[in-house]
């Protein structure tokens, strides 16, 4: 099969018009360059050049390849380039995952940063209500980066990017919204408003309920965090809510939880992350949580 350079070695020489002038242009030796045109009519099956006296022309052969010998270098070339963009993280896409609540108040800023810096990097977003399914979808190849609380278990690379407060919603007109701050004992028999199974916060709350002899009386479940502290905006029951899930300017009750409750919040990536995937990473650690991170 002709290699490239082969091929580089008799465009040159079209173009040049002699043996000699096409091995000037490629800093070739004359021998080094004619041992690869020979190469390249040896693969061919016949003659590609018409030797003159006076330089050389393309034979019907050559001058019917000349055209896709062209192509060929072309997108090598574009490979090349294209390549070493990728590498460098100046051209590309990044397939990232947020935790739904997170998206806005932790993740939006960096990708108005990106989008706005660096146009010709495509940014695809994907959210999630489960930690763990992050975890899977980096594992499996499916996504670049995912920002949230820590998975159960990770085989890839996490960083810390800070935590946030989880703080009950509570509905006005029920006795705890009288109190400055809600403990689990006060929760016991309390209606709440609580999450499908499909949402990582529903197992992590009952664990953590649990370790104070507490069980959650359930009155409606939802899949979102941001949905449940307007459920009990709306009176149906105490929402344990992330503090990121709280709408800008929500009008309800929000009192924090005594001992406080935190959740890590982190960024996971693969074990040998490419150079875009790093340079988001490093853009997400050096802004941290933001403003509202521990806020209530």
């Amino acid at each position: 099969m002709p290699t490239l350079r082969a091929l580089e070695c008799f465009v040159a020489v079209v173009d040049a018009g002699s043996v000699t002038a096409g091995a000037a242009q490629l800093h070739l030796s004359q021998p080094a360059l004619s041992h690869q045109l020979a190469s390249l009519e040896s693969d061919i099956g016949t003659a590609l050049l018409d030797r003159l006296p006076r330089g050389v022309r393309p034979t019907p052969t050559g001058r019917a390849l000349l055209a896709d010998a062209r192509v060929a270098l072309a997108a090598a070339d574009r490979i090349l380039r294209t390549g070493r963009a990728l590498a460098e993280g100046s051209e590309g896409r990044l397939r990232l995952a947020c935790a739904e609540s997170m998206t806005v108040p932790v993740l939006a800023p960096t990708l108005r940063k990106w989008t706005r810096k660096y146009p010709h990097i495509g940014l695809d977003l994907t959210e999630f209500t489960s930690a763990d399914a992050m975890a899977d979808a980096i594992s499996n190849g499916d996504i670049d980066l995912a920002v949230g609380p820590s998975p159960t278990q990770f085989a890839g690379v996490i960083h810390g990017i800070g935590a946030e407060d989880v703080v009950a919603v509570v509905p006005e007109g029920l006795d705890l919204a009288d109190l400055p701050a809600i403990t689990w004992a006060d929760l016991a028999g309390a209606p709440i408003v609580h999450y499908h199974r499909a949402n990582g916060l529903r197992g992590w709350l009952d664990t953590i309920a649990a370790t104070h002899d507490i069980h959650l009386d359930t009155v409606t479940l939802t899949r979102n965090a941001t949905t449940a502290a307007q459920l009990a905006h709306a009176g149906l029951g105490v929402a344990l809510v992330p503090n990121t899930a709280l709408p800008a300017r929500f009008a309800g009750i929000v009192r924090p939880l005594r001992p406080a409750l935190q959740r890590t919040v982190v960024v996971m990536t693969g074990i040998t992350p490419d150079a875009l995937t790093r340079r988001f990473v490093d853009d997400l650690l050096s802004r941290g949580m933001g403003p509202r991170s521990g806020q209530v």
